[in-house]
């Protein structure tokens, strides 16, 4: 008996002790999911309180004239909140509008969750067209769990200036990973080229974020706690270049259907007053509501128009070149400007021959009439006596100490310019000639140095820092777009503080430099650009035709002017063209009467529009670019046409969704015609790989 009642009390005990455990566990789990768990709070907080990202304005960027170049417009995102849009969506309705298939909508669906949870807004649909936003906006309410949200976005008021002002992306997951605290979130766009790049920190701003309370229906209620607990947008700081947009859109007309660069700065300054590289395109193209309209035709382009040839173009400067090279050899006393050669339209040497364009007897019987007539003997036989300097002993060292001249001009290496990309050219060392040559190398094997080829490649930005260094008699300031930031912070004036410092890195003397402004200011006059006048004012030069294989002549022109107190410093390239005082120097002295004048006389703009229409492409790429640009105007048609009868035939369920264009709305994806957008060049790098395997010798 006593055995039995002790087995039932053992059994009550199990019993019991299964219910205790049981009971302890449902307690722990409640607790957990009350207390502990986040899953139904945040669903509570965000049924609750709905967060809005307010997106900041970027900053500004602004010419030299208060003209906003770089500027924001509105743009809208559509936004998706996952766990409030699981029942009610007409999906079949939005997939219709975004023209996605609804195996692409669960993957975005799957990727914001992913990316974001499922409680947390993430961007659906980014920088939506106008027609896009206006047919959301009156469906939204189909369309449980999504919102549009306001995003200021890029324009450029002015279509120019896309080699240097830049453009914006989408943060990538590696950039958020390898940044975690620099406020950055996924769908944000940052700076990738440019100015947007260089100064993104003082651009992008900081986001802020509203809060509102709904109710069960999730529809807004008001503000939460009126507002406490809002963090207000802060617009990013505006910029102020030393960019004249005037200049800059006269020098891209002037540019169309050519090939090459033009790089204009203040010599009093550094700051750069225009900067060109073409072919180019309009920025507002790859702005990023317009990017995948466009940056396929842009990829696939051979020319290249997004690379900035300004910069990192390298090319031979030709004869160019000849004034630096003047410098150092009346600053190691080879030379004096009475210096004259008795040229009789050749140089013949080393069992080679240079041409001259001048035959007749005294063109070169001193420095400034060979710098004015350009003699291409007696820079080569200049430079073969600063090579051959008794004073270093052997040609090696005569070389060597050439290049570091050469160096202080700041050939060679990069300035430093506040935008990336740039590549510092190429004055060869010792050791290629070493190579080539096994160490049995004279001046002879490098003669055409002289003039401006052989192995030396400068980028345009080099060529007007050059007549900036004439213009100054010895200095210069490192090039640069921004000469101030709005409400400027400590850091801020320490970063610009590099682009204040006069460099003065040669101390060759005021009378030197003299001998050379004089020769350059009769290049004008009665020299190789005497055809070329500005209205009213004189000016300097330096005309330059380099040999390329396969094409015609790369021109080239250096100046400053005025004269007597100069303003501006200008380099042009144009490739496949001719001589540098037919292509390149009208282009330059265009764009100087437009800086000192602000304004061109009729005959000057009877001119522009002139060289506006002349194609100097080569023939092979003329060709491409018009298949491509008519392929180009087919596609675009076909996808409006299908795009208008699709809105028609599903008009009846999705509601009056019409899509009448107007003319401005058509503008807004132009075709890049030839007429207006010439993009076709042979690659930089070819030029630069042909330059060194080929001995170029200007005719």
């Amino acid at each position: 008996m006593a055995t039995i009642q002790n087995n039932n009390q053992s059994r009550s005990r199990i019993i019991l002790g299964i219910f205790v455990v049981v009971f302890v566990v449902i307690v722990a789990q409640l607790l957990n999911l009350q207390l502990f768990s986040p899953k139904y709070r945040l669903q509570a907080e965000n049924n609750a309180i709905f967060r809005k990202v307010v997106y900041p304005d970027r900053g500004i960027i602004y010419d030299r004239n208060g003209k906003a170049i770089l500027d924001n417009m509105i743009n809208y995102d559509l936004i998706v909140t996952p766990s409030e849009a699981r029942k009610g969506v007409d999906t079949a309705t939005l997939c219709t509008i975004l023209g996605i298939d609804t195996a692409e909508y669960r993957k975005r669906m799957l990727t914001a969750i992913v990316k974001n949870s499922r409680y947390k807004p993430s961007t659906f649909e980014p920088l939506l067209t106008p027609e896009l936003y206006a047919r959301l906006n009156e469906n939204i309410y189909r369309f449980p769990g999504f919102e549009l949200q306001e995003r200021p976005v890029r324009t450029y008021p002015f279509h120019v200036g896309a080699s240097f002002l830049g453009r914006l992306g989408e943060v990538s997951a590696k950039f958020l990973k390898n940044h975690p605290d620099e406020g950055y979130q996924s769908g944000d766009y940052i700076g990738i080229t440019g100015l947007e790049s260089s100064y993104e920190k003082v651009l992008m701003g900081q986001r802020g974020v509203q809060r509102f309370l709904r109710d069960n229906r999730a529809r807004i209620q008001g503000p939460y706690e009126d507002g406490d607990f809002d963090t207000v947008a802060i617009a990013g700081r505006n910029l102020y270049s030393s960019i004249d947009i005037g200049v800059q859109a006269l020098g891209e007309k002037m540019f169309q259907g050519k090939i090459g660069a033009a790089v204009a700065i203040n010599p009093k300054t550094g700051g750069i007053i225009a900067m060109i590289s073409a072919p180019t395109y309009d920025p507002n193209d790859l702005a990023p509501s317009e990017y995948r309209k466009h940056i396929g035709f842009l990829i696939l382009d051979t020319s290249r128009p997004m690379y900035n040839r300004a910069i990192a173009g390298m090319y031979p400067p030709g004869s160019t070149y000849k004034p630096m090279g003047a410098l150092i050899a009346l600053d190691e006393g080879i030379i004096t400007p009475s210096y004259g050669y008795d040229c009789r339209g050749a140089y013949y040497a080393c069992g080679k021959v240079v041409r001259c364009d001048e035959k007749w007897a005294g063109h070169a019987a001193s420095l400034k009439l060979a710098i004015a007539n350009s003699c291409n003997s007696y820079f080569c036989n200049v430079f073969r006596m600063t090579v051959d300097n008794p004073q270093y002993g052997s040609p090696r060292k005569g070389y060597a100490k050439w290049r570091e001249y050469m160096h202080g001009f700041g050939m060679g290496e990069t300035l430093g310019v506040d935008i990336p990309g740039e590549r510092g050219g190429n004055i060869p060392d010792t050791t290629e000639y070493n190579h080539d040559y096994g160490n049995h190398w004279v001046s002879c094997n490098m003669m055409t140095m002289g003039i401006g080829q052989d192995r030396m490649l400068l980028t345009p930005l080099q060529s007007a820092d050059e007549a900036c260094i004439i213009a100054n008699k010895g200095w210069y300031y490192t090039p640069h777009f921004i000469d101030s930031i709005e409400s400027q912070t400590e850091a801020d004036t320490t970063y610009l503080a590099k682009y204040k410092i006069k460099h003065r890195p040669l101390h060759i003397s005021d009378a030197d430099y003299q001998a050379v402004q004089a020769g350059m200011e009769d290049v004008t006059e009665v020299g190789t650009a005497s055809n070329v006048k500005i209205p009213g004012i004189k000016y300097a030069a330096k005309t330059g035709t380099a040999q390329v294989p396969n094409l015609k002549n790369l021109a080239v022109f250096i100046a400053y002017a005025p004269v007597d107190n100069p303003k501006i410093a200008i380099a042009v390239y144009v490739e496949n063209a001719g001589y540098g005082s037919t292509w390149a120097a009208p282009i330059a002295a265009h764009m100087m009467e437009k800086y000192l004048n602000d304004t061109l006389t009729a005959e000057t703009q009877a001119d522009v529009d002139r060289l506006a229409k002349i194609n100097l492409f080569p023939h092979q790429i003329f060709d491409w670019r018009r298949k491509q640009d008519s392929a180009r105007a087919q596609r675009i048609r076909e996808a409006e046409r299908k795009e208008d009868s699709s809105a028609t035939a599903k008009a009846d369920n999705i509601g009056d969704m019409k899509t009448a264009k107007t003319e401005s709305q058509k503008g807004k994806f132009p075709l890049q015609t030839l007429k207006n957008n010439w993009l076709s060049a042979i690659l930089p790098d070819y030029k630069s790989g042909m330059a060194k395997k080929d001995k170029l010798v200007k005719k």
